[in-house]
Order: C-alpha cells, then sequence, then structure tokens
C-alpha cells in the first residue's frame, strides 16, 4: 500500500436536529460499542463531507477567523473544517447507548445531521485533559472547560458572516 494513499469506512452517521444529537452505528461496526456506557463523554472524530472540495482541502491560512484574532492564521492554529483533511474533532457527552439499535444519544455534536462519523473514542481525562494548558492572549478569555461554553457568546467570537 502506497503511504500516501490509504482508505477511511465511515463507522456510523450524525443526526441532528432540533435539539436532539444521536450517532447512530452502521451494523457491523455495533460490537464495538460494548462498554461505551460507563463513560460520561467520548470523542468523535467526523468529516468534514460539506467542505471536501480541492480549493478548501488547499487552504493553508485563514482570514481573520476570530473578532480577538489576528489577521491571518494558520488553518492549523484553527478548529475550521476548511484543511488538508477536512477532519473534525468533538467531545460529545454520552447520555445513552442503545448497542442492538446502534444508537449514541448524546447532549450536543456540532457537526451537521448526516455528517459521516470516522471513529469513536472514549474520553479520558488521563489522556485528554491537560494541566496548565496555554492559549494565544487572543483566546484567553474563552472558557476554560467544556462545561463553561453553555453560557459563552461563541457566535461574537468568529468572523464569519460578516
Amino acid at each position: 500500500m502506497d503511504a500516501r494513499r490509504f482508505s477511511v469506512t465511515p463507522v456510523g452517521t450524525v443526526h441532528a436536529g432540533r435539539g436532539v444529537f444521536s450517532i447512530e452505528i452502521a451494523e457491523p461496526f455495533r460490537p464495538a460499542l460494548m462498554g461505551l456506557s460507563g463513560f460520561s463523554h467520548m470523542l468523535v472524530l467526523w468529516w468534514c463531507d460539506g467542505v471536501d472540495t480541492v480549493e478548501c482541502r488547499s487552504e493553508t491560512t485563514c482570514e481573520k477567523p476570530y473578532t480577538r484574532g489576528p489577521d491571518t492564521i494558520g488553518i492549523f492554529a484553527t478548529r475550521s473544517p476548511v484543511r488538508p483533511n477536512p477532519i473534525a474533532l468533538s467531545v460529545a457527552p454520552v447520555l445513552s447507548v442503545d448497542a442492538a439499535a446502534g444508537i449514541i444519544r448524546v447532549a450536543y455534536i456540532d457537526a451537521d445531521d448526516g455528517t459521516p462519523v470516522l471513529d469513536i473514542k472514549p474520553y479520558l481525562p488521563c489522556n485528554e485533559r491537560v494541566r496548565d494548558a496555554k492559549v494565544p492572549a487572543w483566546a484567553s478569555h474563552w472558557p476554560q472547560w467544556y462545561e463553561e461554553n453553555e453560557g459563552f457568546d461563541w457566535a461574537a467570537e468568529f468572523t464569519f458572516g460578516d
């Protein structure tokens, strides 16, 4: 196999609408759900299929994506879906797991309805949580913890739509 080429098979699909979020796991992958219900959160790797174009994959910089950020920033310093490989990573609170039906109910996920899910991993504080993590000064007012996101005005932080 050529090291520059590989294939990825989606394991499921995001369902999002009217405040209800779930991930439907394809039947062959449902046995992989065993034990997930014991975790409060999971990491979801998903494909930003809505921006998977040659033009979007060639973007390496972004013009003023954050209201308080620099005028130009490298794409690897953003969470933009526009990138060389449009892969996104989200932390999602697990509400319930129905392994037989292949449905994981989540409190929220920042993916669109129909988004392909590439992989799921349990959130492990010993691996994902970092003490004394640093961010640039322009992002230092952002929430420190996932739970603080709910009351934060994220729309005011981004310049898209301006």
